[in-house]
């Protein structure tokens, strides 16, 4: 409608200027042959066969003539001074006058308006101040635009049609194109629609060209499928976190139902039975209580969050902290430190559990009396243990949430330690990775850069 209303006003303004034009150039051709006219003058009489107070009575006394002053040609009438009308010999037609025509403004040269006859044929005619025996007259000459205005309306009509058959060839073409052009907008309107129905995200639509139709089918395919990745993601860690959940669940509620069976029979149990008991209970509880703060860490999004609280940390002092609490953790472990000054920005909760836990894994695996090498240079931390280290099938799933190697799963934890450092790494701006020892030597190393400066930025 919007191209078709733009190409209707434009072949309105394009027919219009082309009417007037052609209508101006027609009015000249006219006012051209009035200039071509004769004039009176010395060697020339129009001959004025008769006059009257008024044209009709003039005119009624004019005489035919096969000799008519320039031959269909002209239509002559004089104004005399004092009311006469005057015609010359053959004129057949009165010119209506206007009282202007009687003074022309007192000008002695000749004028020219568009008139009409006394039956109110179109006419152009010139106004010529005369002379007529001695006394001041004007002599009106007119030529018929009859044929003008046919040509005028006949154009008119032509323009119109012609504009209407664009108007409507216009919103044809418009709707056609519209259509086609806005296929892909229809198609993803179906698919949104189909989603809000049936919550089927991960739908895609088809993709062709390159204009802004294809990059917005192109945004909503990745929109779609990174929703769809999230929900995935969601699923999955709704799941493994009911498994892990399940198992210290289940030993609490046998060793509680054992209690209270006990009591409810009047048979206590052994002391040292009953303090086992408890003390399993004990360390289920911080089992739970582990994972659970690793789930609400793990809850928020893959993406870094603009409004977390990110300050200058000074990471060095940060690992130095992380030590402390590994070297309790591993009394027997040798720690071999070499820790340089260097400042992050991020939040220095999360970057403290992270390096505590590449700490606890270090001595998860490290063998007894065992040594743990932690170093700090220029952004690079690396932390190595010389326990058994990882099988190469292994590595692409070690950030992985939930993922524990099956040789390590009579080990305490739930594998989501390492899926916490890369998730506080991937905030801060860094990059993580875990491989074996290098050299060839036994272990694993753990290696994180973190992007920074080695003095405190003011």
């Amino acid at each position: 409608m919007l191209t078709a209303a733009a190409v209707a006003v434009a072949i309105a303004v394009a027919a219009a200027a082309c009417w007037f034009l052609v209508r101006d150039t027609l009015y000249q051709q006219a006012r051209t042959k009035l200039e071509d006219a004769p004039k009176p003058g010395p060697d020339r009489d129009i001959g004025l066969a008769a006059c009257g107070d008024n044209a009709e009575q003039a005119l009624a006394r004019v005489p035919s003539s096969n000799d008519k002053f320039h031959q269909n040609a002209w239509d002559i009438q004089v104004l005399v001074e004092g009311g006469k009308v005057c015609f010359p010999i053959g004129s057949t037609k009165a010119i209506d006058t206007l009282p202007a025509d009687l003074t022309h403004g007192g000008s002695p040269r000749a004028t020219y308006r568009e008139g009409q006859y006394a039956d109110g044929e179109p006419a152009m005619i010139r106004v010529l101040p005369v002379a007529v025996n001695g006394s001041n007259a004007v002599m009106l000459t007119a030529t018929p635009l009859r044929n003008v205005q046919d040509s005028l309306n006949s154009l008119a009509l032509l323009m119109a049609g012609v504009a209407g058959l664009g108007v409507v060839g216009a919103g044809i073409a418009g709707r056609v194109v519209a259509r086609s052009a806005l296929k892909p907008v229809d198609q993803l309107t179906d698919v949104v629609e189909h989603i809000a129905r049936t919550e089927e995200v991960g739908t895609t639509i088809p993709v062709n060209g390159k204009d802004e139709i294809a990059r917005l089918a192109t945004s909503f395919n990745s929109m779609s499928t990174a929703l769809a990745n999230s929900r995935e993601r969601q699923t999955r860690l709704i799941a493994d976190a009911g498994h892990e959940l399940r198992t210290p669940l289940t030993s609490l509620r046998t060793n509680v139902d054992l209690l209270i069976r006990s009591d409810a029979q009047g048979r206590a149990l052994p002391a040292e039975t009953r303090a086992r008991m408890l003390g399993n209970m004990k360390a289920q509880m911080q089992e739970l209580t582990v994972l659970i703060g690793d789930l609400l860490q793990l809850s928020r999004p893959d993406t870094p969050n603009p409004e977390a609280v990110r300050t200058v940390v000074p990471f060095h002092e940060t690992v130095g902290r992380a030590l402390e609490r590994g070297r309790l953790r591993g009394p027997s472990l040798t720690f071999e430190t070499d820790v340089r000054p260097w400042y992050v920005h991020g939040d220095p909760a999360a970057l403290e559990r992270a390096v505590i836990n590449l700490l606890d894994n270090a001595v998860k695996y490290s063998p007894p009396a065992g040594t743990i090498e932690v170093s700090l240079r220029d952004g690079r931390l690396t932390v190595r243990d010389h326990g058994p280290g990882i099988p190469a099938e292994e590595l692409p799933y070690v950030f992985d949430r939930f993922w524990r190697s099956p040789s390590s799963r009579q080990l305490p934890g739930s594998g989501l330690g390492l899926s916490i450092v890369a998730q506080t790494v991937r905030d801060t701006g860094g990059q993580v990775s875990l491989g074996p020892a290098p050299h060839g030597g036994p272990g694993a190393q753990a290696v994180v850069v973190l992007p920074g400066e080695p003095t405190e930025p003011r």
